[in-house]
C-alpha cells in the first residue's frame, strides 16, 4: 500500500447529513409522537377533521408548512412548555427507539467512530429528535415551533426543515468548502435537494 495515499484518506475531512423520518426512522416521528402524546382515537379523528388541509397538500394547493402547522395546531396548541417538553422526553426515551433502522444506527456509530461530522436535518419538531441525538453524538438541524408565554403555539418558527429550507440550513451552519466529502442520506422527493449537494448521495440506503 501507498504510504502517502493510506495519510490522504486519513486527512480527508468528511460530513455527513442524514434526513431522520423515513431514512433513520421506519415510520413518520411526527405521527407516532402524536399518537403518543394524545391516543389513537384522538389522532384518527384530528386526521380525520383535517383531511380537507391534507388533500390540498397532496395536490400542492398549500404547502407542507401550512398543512403541518394545522395538524400541530389541532394537537398541541396552548399546551404549556414543560408538558410538551415531558411527552417529547419519554417519547424519545420509550417509543423512538423502536422505530429506528439498525443499519442506520451502524453507519452513524460507524462515522462517529472515524471522527466523521455526523448532522441529522429533520422536517419534524426538534423537540423529540434532539435527546436521541445527542445520545448518538450527531448534531440536529430540524424544524422549530414557536412558544409564547410558556405555551406551544402550534406554529413553525421561521420555515419548516423541508426540502430547499434544508439546504438554507445546512450552508448557514456549515462551509462545506471546508469538507472533502460530503455524505447524504434520504428518502424521499423533498430529500433530493440535499442529497445533490453530496459527493457520495443515497436514497433508501437501510431498507
Amino acid at each position: 500500500m501507498n504510504p502517502n495515499r493510506s495519510q490522504d484518506n486519513v486527512l480527508k475531512k468528511k460530513i455527513a447529513f442524514f434526513d431522520f423520518d423515513g431514512t433513520i426512522t421506519t415510520k413518520d416521528s411526527l405521527l407516532e409522537f402524536i399518537k403518543y402524546a394524545k391516543g389513537k382515537w384522538s389522532f384518527y379523528l384530528g386526521f380525520l377533521l383535517h383531511s380537507p388541509y391534507l388533500i390540498a397538500y397532496k395536490l400542492k394547493i398549500i404547502s407542507n408548512h401550512r398543512a403541518k402547522e394545522k395538524v400541530l395546531q389541532f394537537f398541541f396548541k396552548d399546551m404549556p412548555l414543560e408538558k410538551f417538553v415531558s411527552l417529547c422526553e419519554g417519547f424519545s426515551a420509550e417509543v423512538l427507539p423502536d422505530l429506528i433502522r439498525p443499519k442506520a444506527i451502524e453507519e452513524i456509530k460507524r462515522f462517529s467512530e472515524s471522527g466523521v461530522h455526523v448532522i441529522i436535518v429533520s422536517a419534524s419538531p426538534e423537540n423529540w429528535i434532539l435527546p436521541w441525538a445527542r445520545m448518538m453524538h450527531a448534531e440536529l438541524l430540524a424544524t422549530c415551533l414557536e412558544v409564547k408565554a410558556g405555551k406551544i403555539t402550534g406554529k413553525i418558527q421561521g420555515n419548516n426543515c423541508h426540502g430547499l429550507e434544508k439546504i438554507r440550513r445546512i450552508k448557514c451552519a456549515f462551509n462545506l468548502s471546508d469538507y472533502d466529502e460530503i455524505y447524504a442520506y434520504g428518502d424521499s422527493r423533498g430529500d433530493e435537494p440535499m442529497l445533490a449537494l453530496a459527493s457520495h448521495p443515497f436514497m433508501k440506503p437501510f431498507r
